[in-house]
């Protein structure tokens, strides 16, 4: 039997509208309803799991062995299902590695594999930097819609590269009559954040003021909506302190938060988007010990893992951490009053990048755009 597949590479992404900021975040919602009604599966014994991910050691006896020698080296497999009109099978990998940079490179190069659920054929194999990044801002400015006042019109973006930027342009599309942008980088003079700055400028002349802050605590005070997507190392963790937010505030947090006053967070409505996932980060954090290899404290920095250290102390219930989905799906009520501060964790799912790739496929597909390969006529051995 011929199996043939669809290629797509940035350009032709573009092309299929991955940068559609409006169906993406339309897509997020389906998605995470799905998620909501069981009809998917992830890895992991009880299919719920991020992913598999290969770690580098600190050092090593081999020579020319990679090292873990900067933030986020790794390689990262994420395979899942997604059902509902999806019905499609997919895996996103990526290696991530910062000296990327200085070779005109971003830091993680990803690609996204759709595959035929039955016979496990590829369907198509996608560039999918831009599919991610816009699935992870989608899923927050989606969260957002249930979250975050209607009548927001302050946005702080904490780490002003590609995710907030996709992220900004999927909360315009929610919130329409936003007015001041916040900008925080890892310095004032940041050229992310400076290129932020130009972008929305250029692109979004409603907005009447963007603000770059010299500090974290600019940045989040007396901002309705926070949109945290950092990227940082351990050592340059800056804390979060849960006095900077103000009453009404929606907090989302994709990438690093870390707190140490984790009770805090009692005070405040706790959401998730898969709490399983976070009970395995925490296990695994556990199993690692309390210690690194040269004998520093680690410490975690997602915000689903402060809840789910809030409910193993038994400081609450489960209950209190509300999931995402059952929101979506009318089960629960997102937000409830003006004043409540709102705290969302976005972890991130490869069941977002089936359905934003499943999508932008069946675009190219009607546009005829990308390459056809063959991966066989006939198989050799069957």
């Amino acid at each position: 039997m011929k199996i043939d597949f669809l290629y797509l590479n940035e350009k032709d992404m573009i092309e299929a509208g991955v940068l559609d900021a409006a169906k993406c975040v339309e897509t997020m919602r389906e998605t995470i309803s799905l998620f909501g009604k069981k009809d998917f599966l992830l890895g992991g014994p009880k299919g719920d799991e991020h992913g598999l991910q290969v770690n580098f050691p600190a050092t090593s006896d081999i020579e020319g062995f990679p090292l873990d020698d900067g933030p986020d080296r790794r390689f990262m497999a994420m395979p899942a299902y997604l059902g509902g009109k999806y019905h499609m099978a997919g895996q996103k990998f990526y290696g991530s590695n910062n000296h990327n940079l200085q070779l005109g490179l971003p830091r993680s190069i990803l690609m996204v594999t759709l595959a035929d659920v039955d016979t496990g054929a590829p369907v198509a194999q996608m560039s999918a930097n831009l599919l991610s990044a816009m699935r992870t801002g989608a899923m927050s400015a989606m969260a957002a819609d249930y979250l975050a006042r209607k009548d927001s019109k302050v946005i702080s973006l904490i780490g002003p590269g590609v995710i907030n930027k996709c992220a900004f342009m999927c909360f315009m599309e929610v919130f329409p009559a936003l007015e001041v942008v916040k900008l925080k980088g890892s310095t004032p003079n940041s050229k992310s954040a400076l290129a932020m700055k130009t972008f929305i400028e250029k692109e979004y002349p409603q907005i009447k003021e963007v603000i770059i802050c010299a500090t974290l605590e600019e940045a989040c005070r007396d901002a309705d909506i926070v949109s945290e997507a950092m990227s940082v190392t351990k050592e340059n963790m800056e804390e979060f302190k849960m006095d900077w937010f103000k009453k009404g505030a929606a907090v989302f947090s994709m990438g690093s938060f870390y707190v140490k006053d984790y009770d805090r967070f009692l005070d405040t409505t706790m959401v998730v988007d898969n709490y399983g996932m976070y009970d395995k980060y925490m296990r695994n954090f556990i199993a690692r010990g309390a210690t690194d290899e040269f004998g520093k404290k680690r410490e975690w920095c997602i915000m689903g893992m402060h809840f789910i250290h809030l409910v193993n102390s038994q400081k609450t219930e489960r209950k209190n951490v509300i999931n995402l989905a059952d929101i979506v799906n009318g089960i629960s009520q997102g937000r409830t009053s003006d004043d409540e501060v709102v705290m969302c964790s976005i972890g991130g799912m490869p069941l977002e990048d089936i359905s934003w790739g499943y999508e932008c496929y069946q675009e190219a597909r009607k546009k005829g755009i990308g390459t056809m390969l063959n991966l066989w006529d006939e198989p050799y051995m069957k």
